[in-house]
């Protein structure tokens, strides 16, 4: 029996001996960072990749979140969702704003855009939600509500990388979105991230911004951070943009494999392709009925642990959960009934490039055993 570890995630690794040419080119050019050449090679390559007028690098995922508030003087009270990663919600309490929290739809993990409105108090200065998964939200009418009451919208779109609907790039919506190129996501730069905005103004008020506020070598026009992505990074990411297309097709693969083998198990739901979308495959998660399964979703995982397959209850616990957040008014459980529901039920899959068909069998094993 094949004993080996199969992770939740595995890196995109950009190949080695490609890598070293560039690494030599800028051990010569003696530039490191500072908006150095392949920055700007980077930035010009994400943007016509993703299909965006204007992105802003950044050396991880949560500063960009943190600086787009500031970017766009977000204050007071912003609606966001429970169900993420915690930088979300992070970036707000950083900026000294307070979360309001608003249950999500059962059928995509977003934000529920028929709840946003009774959130929205005189204090509400926008809305920040999350692309849960890299499955779009529903941006039309999350933008009626935000243009109703003259909101702000900034999308956490961590997970969507070259995610399109109806061959649209989602990171064109709202005011700004914001990208990581962590280890863990499709195309990643070792640590990373990005914002997108849709006009020259803003994307210089943003570099300023990243670079402690400096436009010049004596003018320093806000009290800006050091947010900046280094030239070794982004030459990783260089190479890594391509094969980016291959592995998000390896990915679909096993996407393909996993809901084929799982339709028919009993108390096991999980995600659809949505139609017109073009997906990322970022992610696996199944859902576990523990009264049809005849398990817990805890049981099960850790079963699949002792089994040395390791997958992610991932978003687990709920961020409203987290003591700096559950005395919020809006963290309460009656608030967010579909929220704990799915963070109580959900176990991320193994999902990555390069995935063995035999590991894939593996896990699929013990889900039907």
């Amino acid at each position: 029996m094949d004993n080996n570890i199969i992770t939740v995630t595995s890196p995109l690794l950009p190949d080695l001996k490609e890598f070293e040419k560039y690494l030599e080119d800028i051990w010569n050019r003696k530039w490191i960072t500072n908006n150095g050449y392949y920055h700007q090679q980077l930035e010009k390559a994400l943007a016509e990749y993703l299909k965006v007028p204007y992105i802003s690098l950044f050396t991880n995922g949560t500063l960009p979140l943190i600086t787009a508030l500031q970017a766009l003087r977000i204050t007071g009270e912003v609606i966001t969702t429970p169900y993420s990663f915690v930088a979300t919600t992070h970036s707000l309490w950083w900026n000294g704003i307070k979360p309001v929290f608003v249950d999500i739809e059962p059928e995509t993990g977003n934000i529920d855009p028929a709840k946003i409105e009774a959130a929205i108090t005189p204090k509400t200065t926008a809305i920040m939600p999350v692309h849960v998964y890299g499955k779009p939200c529903k941006t039309q009418e999350i933008q009626d509500i935000a243009d109703k009451y003259g909101l702000k919208v900034i999308y956490d779109a961590a997970h969507a990388f070259g995610v399109e609907v109806d061959g649209k790039s989602i990171l064109n919506e709202g005011d700004i979105s914001t990208l990581s190129f962590h280890a863990t996501k499709v195309f990643n730069t070792v640590e990373g991230g990005a914002m997108v905005m849709h006009d020259e103004k803003t994307k210089k008020r943003i570099d300023y911004l990243k670079n402690f506020g400096f436009a010049g070598e004596t003018e320093v026009i806000a009290p800006g951070i050091n947010s900046k992505m280094d030239e070794i990074r982004a030459a990783y990411g260089i190479i890594n943009l391509k094969q980016v297309d291959a592995a998000i097709e390896s990915r679909r693969q096993t996407a393909i494999k996993y809901r084929n083998a799982l339709r028919n198990v009993d108390g096991i739901t999980f995600f659809d392709d949505m139609p017109g979308v073009k997906h990322n495959y970022s992610y696996f998660p199944i859902f576990v009925d523990a009264e049809k399964y005849g398990m817990t979703r805890d049981e099960l995982y850790f079963k699949m642990k002792e089994r040395n397959v390791l997958g992610r209850r991932y978003f687990y616990p709920l961020i409203s959960d987290f003591s700096t957040y559950r005395n919020l008014p809006s963290a309460t459980k009656g608030n967010l009934p579909n929220a704990h529901k799915m963070a109580d039920s959900v176990i991320c899959l193994p999902m990555y490039a390069g995935l063995r068909d035999e590991d894939v069998e593996r896990v699929v094993e013990l889900i039907e055993k």
